[in-house]
């Protein structure tokens, strides 16, 4: 009768709006840290699921469905996605009901993320944030600017954030949509254009600017960028007179554990021939196992990831840059981060004799 009693006071406070947290406590007589690192775990691994497969098993699923008695709802969807196309290269179609879903909050929690704002910035300018390092997911990427776990909205008022990544994953059903309602968008040039000359100002576009090359050396106690021939961002932002924003996150390298081919090697010709050809570089890496952190699996590490926000670069805006402005601006940049690097390096572990390598 007390287990009924108990039963039937959990759904009334359920009813009451009590949290769901609280009702799987009651139920399963587990403890509060329990069920939020449970909770943690799932939400991780949902992302990393995201991640790696969800763009072919929509693809797959949506093939077999034209092959059933409910082939009309795939060729919707299909007739649809001729109509919808275009809508990445535009913006996208963000949704700030699923930027703030709670799944994200224990996401955050698990490692955890944290977003460290440095400078204001002002709504009247557009703005590039150049993030590094890349790592395997560019997981405080996707937390601290697709989401609003860690208080982007917050701190910095007025201010759009749109991740760019891979074109490819807008060519993905399903994938395409959830996507772009974290904001997040192709990084290619007409998706940038319209996002920083037609989309009014306040807008920031973060560009993960080593990309795929960057992912391959990798490794937890390694800081290094790949930047010294990355300028096209630069120039992008002369030609629409957007600010560039050095981003750092420290740990962002940590959370997984690499096979780092050396060059020369067929592995690292395999993994150059990918990133070529098809704009990523398949990596082999583990972190932990779902049920044991003594384990291999596909989980992170829950590591500490802090990404922090520098000091904006203004920059002139100039139709057609030459590559003497080019380079100069790339140098203030550079030079930008490596500033913000060392005097943050020592306050998130890492010690003062510690140097940012750029490559």
């Amino acid at each position: 009768l007390h287990s009924i009693h108990k039963c039937n006071l959990t759904v009334l406070s359920l009813g009451t709006g009590s949290s769901i947290l609280s009702a799987l406590q009651d139920l399963f007589w587990l403890s509060k840290s329990k069920v939020e690192k449970q909770l943690q775990i799932i939400s991780v691994l949902q992302w990393v699921l995201t991640f790696l497969i969800m763009g072919v098993a929509c693809t797959l699923i949506l093939m077999y469905i034209l092959c059933t008695d409910c082939w009309a709802i795939a060729a919707l969807y299909l007739a649809w996605l001729v109509f919808d196309w275009n809508t990445p290269k535009k913006g996208g179609r963000r949704s700030q009901w699923v930027r703030n879903w709670a799944i994200w909050r224990y996401f955050r929690d698990y490692f955890p993320i944290r977003l460290v704002k440095t400078h204001n910035l002002l709504t009247t300018r557009n703005y590039i944030f150049g993030y590094h390092p890349h790592g395997i997911m560019g997981l405080g990427a996707f937390c601290n600017f697709s989401t609003e776990a860690t208080g982007v909205g917050q701190k910095f008022p007025g201010i759009r954030p749109y991740l760019a990544t891979l074109a490819g994953n807008f060519r993905m059903p399903i994938l395409r949509d959830y996507l772009m309602s974290g904001g997040i968008c192709p990084v290619n040039r007409d998706s940038i254009d319209y996002i920083l000359s037609k989309n009014g100002s306040g807008n920031a576009i973060i560009i993960v600017v080593g990309g795929a090359a960057e992912s391959l050396n990798c490794i937890p106690g390694k800081n290094s960028v790949t930047l010294k021939n990355r300028k096209g961002f630069v120039k992008l932002a002369l030609q629409h007179g957007a600010d560039l924003v050095p981003v750092y996150s420290f740990g962002e390298n940590e959370v997984f554990q690499q096979v780092i081919f050396e060059e020369g090697s067929w592995g690292r010709w395999v993994q150059k021939k990918f990133q070529k050809h098809i704009g990523f570089a398949p990596c082999i890496f583990h972190g932990r196992g779902l049920f044991s952190s003594n384990t291999w699996g596909l989980l992170p590490y829950s590591k500490p990831i802090t990404t922090v926000v520098g000091e904006p670069i203004t920059i002139p805006k100039t139709d057609n840059p030459s590559q003497r402005e080019v380079d100069f601006y790339h140098g203030l940049y550079v030079n930008s981060l490596i500033k913000l690097f060392d005097k943050y390096k020592s306050k998130f572990g890492l010690p003062e004799t510690e140097v940012l390598e750029v490559n």
